[in-house]
């Protein structure tokens, strides 16, 4: 007797519904992709008992002849794909025809559909699981397909068991239908559990109506302080939103990247993006973004998992760094002329006033003492840069309000210069006071200024530390006793691939066998480090992602400890000279919301948050 058989179609499907079918959250996610594939507007969700009971989705596409019915649900059978070219570079969200299979295998699957654009002809077709057998006759329906499925895991009791409650299936479902909400701004997206509408998202391609659905499915303060971003470049396109360090979360529970429209969790992404705000976050915390990622579906390739979760690169080093630059230039542009309420105008232009003398400079014509430092402007070239207000959301301040707040200023410290329009106050505004020899009052246009004045300092020196070693070049020093180190081939062979990578850092690392290096130089900066650890770090991030930063981010810390302890301190008292040196030397330096750990340096008291602590206008 032969001990190989083949398997019965049903239990193959439900091997294969293994796969596919993880929970109803699989479920709406494969029949969702299918209703995009085809060309549907409008879509709409409908759910009982968590998607345990019922799952009913609803569009109009292009739907469905009747001879296709029964081949839709049939293993290894699309619609998308013809031959092996077709895969190379796949266009479509679903692909695989195993989808509709395997769900019928372990559920009461019913498809109604109607490929006619007039008339509500339609034909519906169902199965039970047990047997697979497909039934088809006329049912009414609008041009469109409705797919239903009942009693999910009915005849697979052991899969049942692991169904969580109703509630965290549901949320797992809920944040399906939000993914592809944001991949699809152009399609209309309903959600109804239990006969209760959750999501009524209307469709729209402006930058306003794709913010509104952002700030629906994300929650609007994610909208409020996040930054829109667009970069193009050797063939790579990213576009979207991310959060500001400031508004960071316990996990990592807010983060949508979409590659060509097809929602992913790629290592190589999450760690561009880990290593974009290395040195922004607080220590622990996890970015938020809405990113999209557009390329040549001939250089990613898709077909890597049966849910379509990953995805792979065919360059993931020119990714990795497309993603990488760009995330960081556009945190790093962030000024606090970016974060003000919209309807606040700031120049930004970077002009110092000496209170003492009148004069007005484009660089602090102001001292700081020998705590401040040298250092080149950290804005690179010290001439003036203008400044837009972003597009963030909050309550503004009534017209000609700045103005009278700078009047009454001007009473104060009658030794300004006079200011003729709301425009000419600083985004944040002038000292007024030093507060426990911790803090910074300071008014603007909007109203109050609190500023941590030696976290504010601290970056402030950290960028100008690291703006000076970049003009300067990075300097490094030969071992008296070359290091030699143990590796794996692989590891030979890539750090000889990346030694221009090495010298570029300041390391010299050589060839000495087929399984081993040797280190003949190193940054100054890392000598009394653990240079060995630390290269075998960099050549297995190299082998993973194609790229490393760990020996700059290193030196960045080193940088760091000597900001930290080069800036101005505690009970330090400064003069309102000094106060308002530092706060123009925030509005120029690069990433100065946020101190090298990532505590925010300044935080902005609007009069309306001013007025409810006392109660006016109630």
């Amino acid at each position: 007797m032969s001990k190989i058989h083949r398997l019965s179609t049903r239990l193959a499907n439900q091997i294969a519904a293994g796969e596919v079918v993880e929970r109803p959250a699989s479920v709406a996610k494969e029949v969702l992709e299918n209703s995009l594939d085809a060309g549907a507007t409008r879509v709409d969700v409908d759910v009982e008992g968590g998607g345990v009971k019922l799952i009913r989705i609803r569009d109009n596409g292009s739907g469905m002849a009747p001879a296709d019915l029964p081949l839709a649900m049939a293993r290894h059978a699309t619609s998308k794909i013809l031959s092996l070219e077709d895969l190379e570079a796949v266009g479509s969200l679903g692909f695989r025809g195993e989808a509709l299979a395997s769900i019928g295998s372990v559920s009461r699957l019913t498809l109604t559909s109607n490929a006619e654009e007039e008339g509500s002809g339609g034909n519906s077709a169902s199965c039970e699981g047990r047997e697979m057998e497909v039934l088809v006759k006329p049912a009414p329906h609008p041009q469109g397909t409705t797919v239903e499925v009942r009693d999910l895991f009915f005849n697979t009791p052991a899969r049942r068991k692991f169904l969580r409650t109703e509630k965290t299936e549901f949320n797992h479902l809920e944040e399906v239908v939000k993914r592809l909400a944001l991949s699809r701004f152009d399609v209309a997206f309903s959600l109804r559990h239990n006969g209760r509408t959750i999501h009524q998202l209307k469709a729209g391609t402006s930058q306003a109506e794709q913010q509104r659905r952002v700030a629906t499915v994300c929650g609007p303060a994610f909208m409020e302080q996040a930054i829109y971003l667009e970069n193009e470049a050797l063939g790579l396109k990213l576009w979207g939103w991310v959060g500001l360090p400031t508004f960071s979360r316990s996990q990592a529970d807010l983060q949508y990247f979409f590659v060509n429209g097809r929602v992913i969790r790629d290592r190589l992404i999450a760690h561009a993006v880990k290593q974009a705000y290395r040195d922004v976050l607080y220590h622990g915390r996890h970015p938020a973004f809405v990113l999209y990622l557009e390329l040549d579906p001939a250089l990613v390739d898709v077909n890597v998992h049966p849910t379509k979760h990953e995805v792979r690169f065919r360059d993931g080093r020119s990714v990795h760094n497309f993603i990488f630059s760009s995330l960081h230039r556009a945190l790093a542009d962030v000024r606090p002329a970016d974060q003000l309420p919209d309807n606040t105008v700031a120049t930004g232009d970077g002009m110092a006033i000496n209170t003492e003398t009148g004069e007005i400079a484009t660089q602090s014509a102001l001292t700081w003492g020998a705590e401040r430092g040298g250092g080149s402007n950290a804005a690179g070239t010290g001439e003036p840069r203008p400044m837009g207000a972003g597009f963030f959301g909050g309550s503004g301040v009534a017209p000609g309000a700045g103005q009278a707040q700078m009047s009454a200023y001007q009473q104060l410290h009658p030794t300004l210069p006079e200011q003729s329009r709301e425009e000419d106050v600083p985004p944040l505004g002038y000292a007024l006071a030093q507060l426990k020899g911790i803090y910074i009052l300071a008014e603007n246009a909007a109203g109050l200024v609190l500023v941590d004045m030696h976290a504010a300092h601290e970056r402030i020196t950290y960028e100008r530390l690291k703006t000076s070693r970049d003009e300067e070049g990075i300097r490094s020093q030969p071992l008296l006793v070359p290091q030699p180190i143990a590796v794996s081939q692989r590891e030979v062979a890539v750090a000889a691939d990346s030694a221009a990578l090495f010298q570029r850092l300041g390391m010299a690392v050589d060839v000495a066998g087929e399984e081993s290096l040797v280190i003949r130089e190193i940054p100054v900066s890392l000598r009394d480090s653990d240079v060995e650890q630390l290269l075998r770090d960099v050549l297995a991030d190299l082998i993973e992602y194609g790229s490393s930063e760990r020996i700059e981010a290193h030196m960045d810390e080193i940088l760091s400890t000597m900001a930290c302890h080069g800036s101005v301190r505690a009970n330090r008292r400064l003069t309102v000279p000094e106060m308002n040196a530092l706060l123009r030397d925030m509005e120029e330096t690069e990433r100065s919301g946020q101190c090298n750990h990532g505590r925010p340096t300044w935080t902005q008291m609007g009069l309306d948050e001013l007025d409810k602590l006392f109660l006016r206008g109630r």
